[in-house]
Order: C-alpha cells, then structure tokens, then sequence
C-alpha cells in the first residue's frame, strides 16, 4: 500500500510502509494534499522480495545530475554508487560512495525530473553501469518516503526541493575569510610560529584550526593544557588579532574512569548499545570508544551541551569528523584477525594466504559488519545501526547546532561536518572530506560542489591542496584559484606530508598565492551577499551552465561554475597547463585577476575560446548585464572596510545587483534586520545612468563604479551613498 501526497505544485511524495522520520525536510505535511490515485511517473517502481526498486529507461542524451558529494563527474551518468557514509580517503573514480548520503538526483531528459529517496540505511545507484541505458535504484528495505518533482527546469526542479528543507545555516562572515589547518599543529609554539609567518609575509588569515593534538589523550572537550597552557587567554589574545582558533570534535568518547564525558554518558544510558543492551565499544583515535546515541533527543541534547566547555574559553567555531563513524577495530574482529596470523606464524604463505592474511589486517578498519553490531535507542525501540547508519553523521552535527544555540542563542558559529545527510543544511556545512594533492581532485572538488548545494548543503569547500600526499607550489596555485570562491576556503594537510601553507614554497609561489588570498578578502562582500541570499531564499550558490543555459553545450560542460547570479569561473585543474578551452555561453567580461586591482580586462564573445593563463593568473567571468562588488583587502574579515565598495559590470542594455549585508555575526537576519543596496545601470545613447535605493541600514558610502559597455567601452566613476 503506497499513500500519495501532493507538496507543491512541482512534487509528489510516496509513502510506502512506514519509514523512519529522518527529519530531512521540514515543510508542512498537514497543508499537503491527498491523493486518491497515482499520477503517471516518470520511472517505474516496484516492491518486490523486500526491497523498492525503481527502474528508469535513458535516452542517448539523457544526464543525471546530483548525489550531492561523490565521485566521477557531475553526470553521473556510467557509474555504480551507494548511499552510505563512508570514511575513505582514496576518492578514485571506483568508488561507490564518500562521507555523505545526499540522495538527491535530477535526471536530464526529454522530460526533466527530480527524485529524493528518504531513507537512512543504504541504497544503490546503478546508472547505466550495467546497462548503458537503464538506470536501477535498488532500497534494501519496503519502508521509505519517495519524492518526485517534475514540470519544471532543472533549476526549478531543484529550488522547489530546496524549499521543502526549511532555513538553511548561515555563517559568520569571519567563516569567508582564509582559513589555516594542518594536523600537526600541536601546541601553542607550533600556532605562534605560523601566525608569525602568515604577519612577516602580509597574508590575510582569519583561522587556525587545532587538531587532534590539541586534547588531552584524544578526549573530546577537552584541552592539553601543557601543549596550550593559559587556552582562554590565548584565544582571546588571537581574537583581538583578528584570527579564531577552530578546535576539531570527534564522534568517538574515549572509556576511562575520571572522565567526565564518559561517565555521565555511560549512567545516562546515552551511549550506542551492543546484543547485551551493554554500550558498544569500538576503537578510533583514543583507542577503545563508545558512540553517544545521537538518535535520542536526550543524548543529542547532553552532548551538544558540552561544546559549552569550549565556548566558554571563546571558541567560535568546530568542526566535527569521524562521525560516520569511522571505526578503527572491534575487539572480536582483531582477535580474530591476531588468531589468524599466529595460525600463519612459520607457514610457506603463498598467493592466496598471504593476500588473505593481509586482507584481513586492512578491512579492519571500517568493516561493514561492524556497522551491524551496535544500537539506537528511538521512542524507546532499539534499532540496528546499519538501517539508520546515514542520519548518525548528521544527527552528531545537529547536536552541536542546537547546543550551540542554547548556549548562545544570538551568535552564528561557525560549524562543519564531515558525514552528512540531506537536512544538515539547516545546521552547518561539510568539507569534503579527506582528499589528495591530486590534480585530478580539483576538477572533482569543483564538481561536488552544485551537486552539494542542490542537497541545501551551502557551506563548502574542500581541503585546498589536498589533505594527503605532497603538494607542489604549482598544484597549490591552481586550487587557491577554485577555493577563492567556495564559502569554505581552508588550506589543509595531514601530518608527514610536506607543508603547504601559502609560505612554504619559494617566493614567487609565495608571491602568487598572497595576492590571491588578497583577493579573496576583495571578493568577499560578493560572495557574502550572493550566499546569504542563497541562504533567505532557500536558493544555491553554486550552479552549472545548464541551469541558467538551455544550449546543448552548457549541458556538456563539466569543468566550469556560475557563482551567484554574477560570476563564471573556468579554473585550471591541469599540470604545467598555460591556459584552458573555456565555452562561454554568452558574451561576458572577463577579468584576468592577478591581484586585487581591476587591470586586465576584456569582452570575450559567446563561444569556445582558448584563454591563455600564466600561474599567477585567476580568469573571473562576469556574466553579461551583471555586476560584482568588490572591497579593498584587509588582514581579516573584522577589518574589512565596507563603507566604500568596487563595482565591476558589463552592461549592455540594464543589470541590476541587490548588494546583502548585515552584522555577520548575530542570527537577526532572520528577523529581517538586514541591509539591502540595489544598484541599477543603465546603458542607453552610448552612457551609464547609474541609481541607488537604500533598504535597510548600512555602512556604505561610496561606490567606485569600472563599467564596460557592448562596444568595450570603459567608464569610471566615483559615486556618493546617501544615507
């Protein structure tokens, strides 16, 4: 028996059984209506042997979009996937899923449609893998929510979907400027001496993120206080600088008497429990842990608490990992696994034992059957972890965004995640998890990120450089031009790799990347205003080109972005490359940044173009009657002056740019006190006319205006805001 409801004029939800509430979405089931029969669909459905199976005939030119954070391409079009978050560094076109379960996916055809899957444990996405021409999404279960969205576009297929996940997280705006991390920074010595080399080089930076080391013996909410003695003291004195100190939170509580953490969660009953109703035990960091039963509000809400410990010594901002959860070991997998080399001790290994025996030692980390020895407790039945393993990434990272909440309930914190769900969005952001000084893993971060954003996870970016292997200057370049533009702009690594901070290289590479993250700081006003509108109007900041472009080569460009409603970006992810094919789907401005400074700059008609780039080149496109807003840099966010921005346009008839900004800081946007600048141009008789309309409060009160007409003609022009 299916129940069928209607949502919105562009979506239809299936009940079938009775699923668990993933608390996904967060829209008004009771204003949804009824319906009585079952509307066509686009693809077929089909119960059977325990499972839902749907099933969809591809034409030759079909393309399937989304999956949120996932390998290949943004078609997903030849690949084998599976939801199920999963910890696994390796992101080689092969694998079948990463950290996050985004379970959304629009598929390009003669008829466009939408299809959210809601349901928490893992499904398999084979589309056209096995047959070039059928896609097949197989639910190893007959209870699941299915929502499918169609008469529309693709971009409005995907607005209607975000509009069903309630308001969206919106950070701090000190969260858009640069931020430091590598593991390795292990003490207060080892944080002074890279501020000190970030303040002698003049490269802007906002954050420094502590890792692992920071705790005592890997103990959540807690601080080493030899490694960082006087803590409170030491981040208030870095805040009067400008620069957050950003402390790691793992999903793992280490078992040991004394500590506060464990204590409480063991007599509470708040820990996952094992077949003995006893809590569960697994190994990560610290060594043996427990998992808190995010699933219960009660155990939610305790351990969101605890990031009180650290608020109060100042900290503003987290960010939690291993939380799919990442298990190491179990004890009776690593019994088994020793009880299996000491069999082999003194044997002839051939082939076969020895790649058994090593086998066995590798997939103790994570094995899937660990994932079905542990518990939930919800509304009071025990649940197995493994039909409900999506939601534990997510759940963690709710806690903290509503315990942060009610710790503070007026400040925006800045909080990221590495396992996720769709409806995290409302809470936080996610990198992209463990990635490697690859080039290949530029294009793949840039391809994540619409995907991710159709799922309403708008804080993003990855680990710029790549978090393993060994980065060259060169590499580091080329990401910097992709992350300036991405909310989440962090340079991170792993310990014993080679250091890749923006002053680790020689000086011309050092040269480079501090005017790029120069440029950054310039660009911010822009990529704040574009954001928090994505943020209010439950819209995307990331698109590709066929959202806005229905040509048929939009739909086949893969390796450029629009970024807001402005901007173009065609990012070199090739080595030793001096240049790149960039299609351009209308005739633009582009701007060849160097700097900050408003030099290099040209009108490139609609079509294919070969744009040659030198290293220290970031090419900027703006799309054609639009504008950009630019600030001068600053060494932080806190010092950016906003009272006189840069407006850069190409304006051939009329562009209008309604200019965001509020505090940055305080939640009172969502009571609309906000400021709003619209900034109208007029081309017409081979002149500007230029207006300004002021909504709301704000510090601006001088535009600089750099406007290019269709024949390329330039104009500048200072111009006073009233007030």
């Amino acid at each position: 028996m299916v129940k069928i409801v209607r949502v919105n004029n562009h979506c239809i939800r299936l009940r079938y059984g009775k699923p668990i509430d993933t608390e996904s979405l967060e829209y008004d089931i009771q204003n949804a209506e009824e319906l009585q029969t079952l509307p066509s669909l686009p693809l077929e459905i089909e119960e059977k042997e325990n499972t839902i199976k749907l099933s969809y005939i591809m034409g030759e030119a079909t393309k399937v979009l989304g999956l949120g954070e996932n390998v290949r391409g943004m078609n997903k079009r030849g690949g084998l996937y599976e939801s199920f978050c999963t910890d696994d560094p390796i992101h080689t076109p092969d694998k079948k899923s990463l950290y996050g379960a985004h379970n959304f996916l629009l598929v390009a055809g003669d008829t466009p449609f939408g299809l959210f899957i809601d349901y928490p444990g893992k499904i398999t996405y084979d589309i056209g893998h096995t047959v070039h021409d059928e896609m097949y999404i197989t639910i190893n279960d007959v209870h699941a929510d299915l929502y499918i969205f169609q008469h529309g576009t693709l971009k409005e297929l995907t607005l209607s979907f975000r509009s069903l996940m309630g308001n969206s997280y919106a950070a701090p705006k000190w969260a858009f400027g640069y931020q430091q991390s590598r593991w390795s920074y292990g003490t207060k010595e080892e944080v002074d001496k890279i501020l000190r080399a970030f303040e002698v080089n003049e490269i802007p930076c906002d954050a420094v993120y502590l890792d692992i080391d920071y705790m005592e013996d890997f103990k959540d909410f807690t601080v080493d206080q030899h490694k960082f003695p006087k803590f409170e003291s030491y981040v208030r004195e870095l805040k009067n600088k400008g620069i957050r100190l950003i402390p790691i939170i793992d999903a793992g509580v280490k078992i040991e008497q004394g500590y506060e953490v464990y204590e409480e969660g063991v007599k509470n009953q708040f820990f996952c429990l094992n077949n003995q109703q006893e809590p569960f035990v697994a190994a990560v960091w610290p060594g043996k842990v427990h998992f808190p039963d995010f699933l219960n509000p009660l155990a939610r809400r305790w351990f969101g608490l605890k990031y009180k410990v650290l608020v109060d010594m100042g900290i503003e901002g987290f960010w939690n990992d291993m939380n799919e959860p990442s298990i190491f070991y179990t004890e009776d997998r690593m019994q088994s696994t020793i009880d299996m080399a000491k069999q082999s001790e003194g044997e002839n290994l051939n082939i076969h034992s020895f790649f058994g025996l090593t086998h066995a030692f590798q997939s103790l980390f994570n094995h899937p059957d660990d994932y079905k020895k542990f518990y939930h407790q919800m509304e009071g039945t025990l649940i197995n972890h493994k039909s409900v393993h999506n939601l534990y990434g997510y759940n963690m990272t709710r806690s903290a965004a509503e315990g942060l909440k009610e710790i503070d309930p007026d400040r925006r914190f800045l909080l990221f995640s590495r396992a996720s769900t769709i409806g995290q969005g409302r809470y936080a952001g996610i990198w992209t998890g463990d990635n490697y000084s690859w080039w290949e893993h530029i294009l793949l971060n840039l391809q994540m990120m619409p995907a991710i954003n159709q799922c309403g996870i708008l804080y993003t970016g990855g680990d710029t450089g790549g978090f393993s292997g060994d980065a060259n200057g060169q590499l580091l370049v080329r990401w910097s031009q992709l992350s300036l533009f991405t909310p989440l702009f962090r340079n991170h690594s792993a310990l014993n790799t080679r250091a890749q901070e923006p002053f680790a290289f020689d000086e011309k590479i050092t040269r480079i990347l501090k005017n790029i993250i120069k440029l950054r700081y310039t660009l911010i006003p822009y990529l704040y205003s574009e954001y928090m509108k994505a943020v209010i109007q439950h819209g995307v900041f990331f698109m590709p080109l066929c959202f806005e472009y229905e040509d048929d080569f939009s739909s086949e460009v893969e390796d450029q972005l629009l970024v807001g409603e402005s901007l173009m970006i065609a990012p070199v992810y090739r080595e030793n490359a001096k240049g790149r094919y960039v299609y351009v789907p209308e005739d633009m401005l582009m701007w060849k940044a160097v700097t900050e400074k408003i030099e290099k700059t040209e009108i490139v008609e609609k079509g294919i173009h070969y744009i040659e780039l030198a290293l220290e080149e970031t090419p900027i496109f703006i799309r054609k009657n639009s504008l950009l807003i630019l600030s001068k840099p600053a060494m932080n966010v806190d010092n950016l002056d906003l009272s006189e921005l840069t407006v850069l346009g190409y304006v051939s008839d009329e562009a209008v740019y309604v200019y965001f900004d509020d505090d940055g800081v305080t939640r009172n946007y969502v009571k609309g006190d906000y400021a709003e600048v619209v900034i109208r141009v007029v081309y017409e008789h081979n002149q500007f006319a230029v207006t300004i309309e002021n909504k709301g409060n704000h510090t601006l009160r001088k535009l600089h205006l750099i406007l290019m007409g269709p024949d390329g003609s330039r104009e500048e022009r200072e111009l006073l805001i009233d007030q």
